[in-house]
């Protein structure tokens, strides 16, 4: 279990313990020590929950302590500026796209925290939020076909967006910010796809991909 779990079980359990207080003072007729106890009781109680929701939130993020590599993503041409890709996530199911364009570009988004909350085990955490297809020429970006597929489902907290709109009021997090890194695409090309605490990178470990990165302009 890591710390806000068990901070939020301990405020749970904290919460449920001044509510039984505040019920066992109302049958005794101490309606000021009842009410004392109940709003503390529902206020630990609000906190506690709102942690069990940032910890779920957070587990759509993967944790990240140094560089390490997240996925692989592979390119088999079927047309002219149409690629199919398959992205190889390292902790999970390959899933396949059709990506159009001369260039591919993956997006991240990155939560860092300040150093107390390091020490309540909160690394540094990424998640991988979008795949889309690019030209190299700007005249082709514009009036081209283009595609973009979201790697996350739409949730209903958005941990990332609620740090990134009250900053100043959410001391904990120390910056978030995205990270995209893009490449070209090649018949038979595969990159693997790192991410650190500066950002994602992506390099080719077939010669296909170098020599695709080598005519690359």
């Amino acid at each position: 279990m890591d710390a806000l779990t068990i901070t939020s079980a301990v405020l749970g359990f904290v919460g449920l313990l001044f509510i039984a207080l505040a019920v066992s003072r109302s049958r005794r007729r101490k309606i000021a020590a009842a009410g004392l106890h109940g709003a503390a009781g529902c206020c630990a109680l609000l906190l506690g929950g709102a942690l069990v929701a940032i910890a779920f939130n957070l587990h759509s993020y993967q944790r990240l302590t140094r560089e390490q590599s997240v996925a692989e993503i592979t390119f088999r041409q079927f047309e002219p500026n149409a690629y199919g890709a398959t992205l190889s996530p390292a902790d999970g199911e390959p899933r396949r796209f059709v990506i159009r364009g001369d260039e591919w570009q993956i997006d991240a988004r990155v939560l860092k925290w300040h150093g107390f909350a390091n020490l309540m085990g909160l690394d540094s955490h990424y998640r991988l939020e979008r795949l889309s297809g690019r030209y190299a020429n700007l005249t082709s970006e514009v009036n081209g076909s283009r595609t973009v597929y979201g790697l996350v489902p739409e949730e209903s907290l958005d941990l990332w967006g609620i740090a990134k709109r009250y900053e100043r009021w959410v001391p904990f997090v120390d910056a978030v910010y995205g990270s995209a890194a893009y490449l070209p695409m090649a018949n038979g090309a595969r990159y693997e796809i790192s991410v650190s605490q500066s950002g994602l990178v992506a390099r080719p470990v077939n010669e296909a991909a170098e020599k695709a990165i080598a005519a690359w302009r």
